[in-house]
């Protein structure tokens, strides 16, 4: 079988960073939270070095003015930027999609060389019908290099859309597992590589491999560090995880062989 990819998110310093590329991930993406402080050398090291070392660097920009989010790109110069707002949820196809499609067409004229990921929401399990998840990712795909599945918190007491998320107006790093079967349609239908995200961690990354077939596996909340109650602490990786993630991985490769 082909090798699966290992995407480990947020990494924001090149000593973390060093220490994923030791454990053998494949992807070490960062994020950019605020269009006033776009500019983060730190980052931007972070970056670096995971170029150097031959892996695969992917920024998350937690905005979409052009103008800043060019600056953004050649600044930082990543392998691969990645779009992470809501185009979708219950109430249907998001009406910014087309202006986020076009802003997607600009930064491949604009950065040929730059590879584009779009994250797609998917509720949580059971309400993955509730999201037109597949028609989202059917009119993103012809912008898009990659695909990463991801999961959009649906509440039961609220039917108007407007739900609240780690990060406002995007999706991600709920924690929480997305509805597999919705991912695994995806994977089954969509003609890029598709990467699945959502609540990943090593003790359900490899029943979601089996379940769903993706190109790629990514982890964010699942391989934190956890403070005194238990909670994930944004930023801060536990490498036992971390590395019994890779191992597992690696080892499921190896016994379909």
């Amino acid at each position: 079988m082909k090798k699966i990819i290992i995407q480990i998110y947020e990494i924001q310093t090149p000593e973390e960073a060093g220490l994923l590329i030791d454990a053998g991930v494949d992807n070490i993406g960062s994020v950019v939270r605020f269009e006033s402080e776009w500019k983060d050398t730190r980052v931007k090291e972070t970056v670096e070095l995971v170029k150097k070392s031959g892996r695969t660097s992917s920024l998350i920009p937690l905005f979409n003015n052009l103008d800043t989010l060019f600056n953004t790109i050649d600044y930082y110069q990543p392998d691969i930027i990645h779009f992470c707002e809501i185009i979708a949820d219950q109430t249907g196809i998001n009406p910014d999609c087309l202006k986020l499609i076009d802003l997607q067409k600009k930064v491949k004229a604009g950065f040929p060389e730059i590879k584009i990921m779009r994250s797609i929401p998917i509720a949580q399990f059971p309400k993955g019908s509730l999201i037109p998840s597949l028609e989202a990712a059917k009119m993103f795909e012809p912008v898009s290099d990659y695909f990463l599945t991801d999961t959009l918190i649906l509440h039961k007491s609220d039917n108007t859309g407007n739900y609240s998320q780690p990060e406002n107006g995007f999706v991600g790093i709920t924690g929480i597992t997305c509805d597999w079967d919705t991912a695994a349609k995806l994977v089954e239908a969509s003609k890029i590589p598709v990467i699945l995200a959502g609540g990943i961690n090593p003790d359900n990354l490899i029943q979601g491999i089996i379940k769903t077939k993706p190109w790629g596996i990514d982890s964010c909340t699942g391989t934190n560090k956890l403070d005194s109650s238990g909670v994930p602490v944004r930023f801060k990786k536990d490498m036992k995880k971390v590395m019994q993630m890779v191992e597992l991985v690696r080892n499921y490769e190896k016994s379909l062989k």
